[in-house]
């Protein structure tokens, strides 16, 4: 989330939003523009980068590893 080799895109910036359904982003700045643009106004927004979720550890837990008696 917070690496340092993000590739900047207008989809990523804090003053644009992305267009539903279409790949094009609408910028408070420049109005519609696509994607993957990027002008010098361009700064990162941390929350529209879109996170996976790591794995869930596939280990064999009983209840009783779980209970406190």
């Amino acid at each position: 989330m917070y690496a340092t080799d993000i590739e900047p895109k207008c989809a990523l910036c804090q003053k644009g939003e992305v267009l539903p359904g279409t790949r094009e982003v609408i910028c408070e700045k420049y109005g519609v523009v696509p994607y993957d643009y990027v002008c010098k106004k361009y700064k990162y927004d941390i929350f529209k980068k879109k996170v996976r979720r790591k794995n869930s550890l596939d280990s064999q837990f009983s209840e009783d590893d779980f209970s406190i008696e």
